[in-house]
């Protein structure tokens, strides 16, 4: 069994943390493998003293739907002590919020994908705690997709948000421990980093090999297959298509009204894309786009995630909509998406703009994969020194 982060310090909790005023950003999935929360192992422990308690998007416990959907600051029922929203008035801790802590312990699931808000909470913490003088810990658990090769664009610096705040592929194999370093190395040299690696995790496996519980890491991530195939189908949430939400498979069922889904199978099955298969599925979403609306769409099974490409596989699946679907019927959705008000959504996910106009312009996916694969190739080597665990 993989031993996380939250394990070893549930163990041995490090010298420095002895006798230490505690902050912890944590939410669902911050347990150990017997299902106790992080919050009730740090507040009953005789070495240190849990003051302060932090919560990313979704809320402490996952109680939010989607994007910009706040939720607020409020005092732990049991413990009494105060609960921080940082998805609310605030998206990095003020001093006030750090004032009463001396460390802060930081246990998030991370899903694999570039764009998942909780690395980017991450950061900003670092930046606070940089400023303010606070050491951060993070206590590591794994990239659930690790299998999955590297794909899509790199994130370029123009298009940073709270969706991305640093320059490496939307499926990037890297485990929350890793950005993190690749964050403090990049932006916060002066922040005191200590991470707590965990132990027997291989990065070329799946979180169903982990022998840990599988916890929703955010509301519509019900499964691992959700986590598989969301670094490229979370790409339809800037469209006028559905991901999904609002059933319970949210981002492996896409569709709308508008697409044939007999045509579309048809043309996706020609591609011979590798790794996964279409099947048509038809759905009503129950809230988000299309509430209530009948959908024509498919759902895509991953078969064999080693040879499966999510993002590329997401760049097929949309040109094949515009290529099956009347003439306009795709679009692109406006600002706002997670607190950006000029960029356009889709061009923020994906990481520059280069992978909607050729979308627009029908470029073919191999020559836009090609682009992708140079961009991955100059991580790659970067990643070399950040990279702990092996394949």
């Amino acid at each position: 069994m993989v031993q996380t982060g939250l394990e070893q310090v549930r163990l041995k909790l490090p010298a420095r943390l002895n006798g230490k005023k505690i902050g912890v950003l944590c939410h669902a999935p911050s347990i150990s493998s017997d299902f106790k929360h992080i919050t009730t192992i740090l507040y009953e422990s005789k070495e240190c003293f849990l003051t302060g308690i932090f919560g990313p998007q979704h809320g402490l416990f996952g109680q939010t739907q989607d994007n910009m959907i706040e939720w607020n600051s409020n005092r732990h029922p049991v413990y009494g002590i105060p609960v921080f929203s940082l998805y609310g008035e605030n998206r990095k801790p003020t001093s006030e919020m750090l004032s009463e802590i001396e460390a802060l312990v930081i246990d998030l699931q991370d899903v694999g994908a570039r764009l998942y808000t909780y690395i980017w909470t991450v950061k900003l913490c670092i930046e606070a705690c940089a400023e303010s003088g606070l050491p951060v810990w993070i206590l590591d658990r794994p990239n659930p997709i690790g299998r999955l090769p590297f794909d899509g664009p790199v994130l370029k610096e123009e298009y940073f948000t709270f969706v991305g705040g640093a320059s490496i592929p939307l499926c990037h194999r890297m485990t929350l421990g890793e950005m993190a370093l690749w964050i403090r190395e990049k932006y916060y040299k002066n922040c005191d980093l200590n991470i707590v690696w965990m132990k027997n995790w291989k990065r070329n496996s799946l979180y169903s090999e982990s022998g840990l519980p599988w916890i929703l890491p955010s509301p519509n991530m019900p499964t691992l297959n959700s986590a598989l195939v969301y670094p490229g189908t979370v790409l339809i949430e800037a469209l006028n298509i559905s991901e999904g939400r609002g059933t319970t498979i949210p981002f492996e069922l896409f569709g709308a009204p508008f697409i044939d889904p007999e045509k579309l199978k048809k043309n996706l099955d020609q591609r011979n894309i590798p790794g996964c298969v279409f099947r048509e599925h038809a759905f009503i979403p129950t809230f988000n786009k299309f509430a209530g609306i009948a959908c024509n769409g498919l759902q895509i099974h991953v078969t064999q995630p080693s040879l499966f490409y999510p993002v590329g596989t997401a760049y097929e699946i949309l040109d094949a909509i515009i290529e099956t679907s009347p003439s306009g019927s795709m679009k692109f959705k406006d600002p706002p998406y997670e607190y950006e008000y000029k960029l356009l959504p889709f061009d923020i996910l994906s990481g520059d703009s280069v992978m909607r106009t050729s979308l627009m312009n029908r470029v073919p996916a191999a020559f836009e994969r090609q682009r992708w694969k140079s961009e991955i190739d100059d991580f790659r080597e970067e990643f070399r020194q950040f990279s702990v665990y092996p394949e």
